[in-house]
């Protein structure tokens, strides 16, 4: 070997080292930065922080004579209401819904741990809180349009023949996603709620939709743990990209309200969390 090979080969390898070095730090610093949050297709190491509910109200606590099967979104303090949608752009009588579904689940699905702002996630992810091509929430909690998702036909997505015969999607041909949840005919006649106690569970209302999904996340078991939480959210959409978007919006509105949230910690590999029985995965 000549002496200017062995000089070029001692130089590279010194280059090789600081490069190394560097990028090292860097991956360091990015992984210690408080926005930090799950990347597509990663499982996250913890589940987000649970956001949480406002203070009670004077009138008493949120919800206290309501039955377990159903829900009062009226007593959500107002105050709370008004700076809590400002700072997370969620429609005042959307995150009431919110709140009072995760309120709900705390009390009526022991062991449960959901967090409102998991469900608003859910929301954001779905129709932007119910937002979707021009609709929107009425005082009331219903959609002033309904929100009716693309046809189930097996063209790019999964095939689902139609099981209500159109009277929740307008469809009697095959299925599709209804609501600012967006559920589909099937899953929703089966799991779906009537919050508001006016006798009719409408997928469209936004009560009735943020308690079934509470409810229906609540079915995969604890939410308080990273295996627990992925599980419920893949539950409702079996897709890990799905899971990252959920997660980084669940840690955002947490931060909204509490600004010393901790920040996600570093990613792990994926744990295996099979979907649980339900709602159609990917939908």
């Amino acid at each position: 070997m000549t002496r200017a090979t062995k000089i070029f080969i001692a130089v590279a390898s010194v280059l090789a080292l600081v490069l190394g070095i560097g990028s090292a730090a860097l991956m360091l610093r990015l992984a210690s930065q408080p926005g930090v949050a799950s990347e597509p297709g990663d499982s996250p190491a913890s589940p987000p922080p649970i956001a949480q509910a406002p203070p009670a109200p004077s009138a008493g606590p949120i919800g206290p004579t309501e039955p377990a099967d159903s829900m009062d979104a009226s007593s959500v303090d107002s105050a709370w209401l008004a700076s809590t949608a400002q700072s997370t752009g969620i429609p005042e009588r959307v995150l009431q819904a919110y709140v009072a579904a995760g309120v709900w689940a705390e009390k009526n699905r022991n062991g449960c741990r959901l967090g409102w702002n998991t469900i608003a996630a859910i929301g954001s992810v779905e129709t932007n809180h119910g937002r979707y091509e021009g609709s929107s929430v009425q005082p009331d909690g219903t959609l002033d349009t309904p929100i009716i998702g693309a046809q189930l036909n097996g063209m790019g997505v999964a095939q689902i023949d139609d099981t209500d015969e159109g009277r929740l999607d307008g469809d009697d041909e095959y299925d599709r996603a209804v609501g600012p949840m967006q559920f589909i005919p099937d899953s929703w006649n089966r799991h779906g709620l009537d919050a508001n106690g006016d006798g009719v569970k409408d997928p469209n209302n936004i009560d009735d939709a943020a308690m079934t999904t509470a409810s229906y996340l609540c079915v995969a078991g604890d939410m308080g743990t990273a295996p627990g939480w992925e599980r419920s959210v893949l539950s409702y959409n079996n897709s890990l990209d799905y899971v990252s978007k959920v997660y980084n919006a669940a840690v955002l509105y947490a931060r909204s309200v509490d600004p010393g949230a901790p920040a996600p910690p570093a990613q792990t590999v994926p744990v295996a969390t099979p979907p649980a029985p339900g709602r159609i995965p990917g939908q």
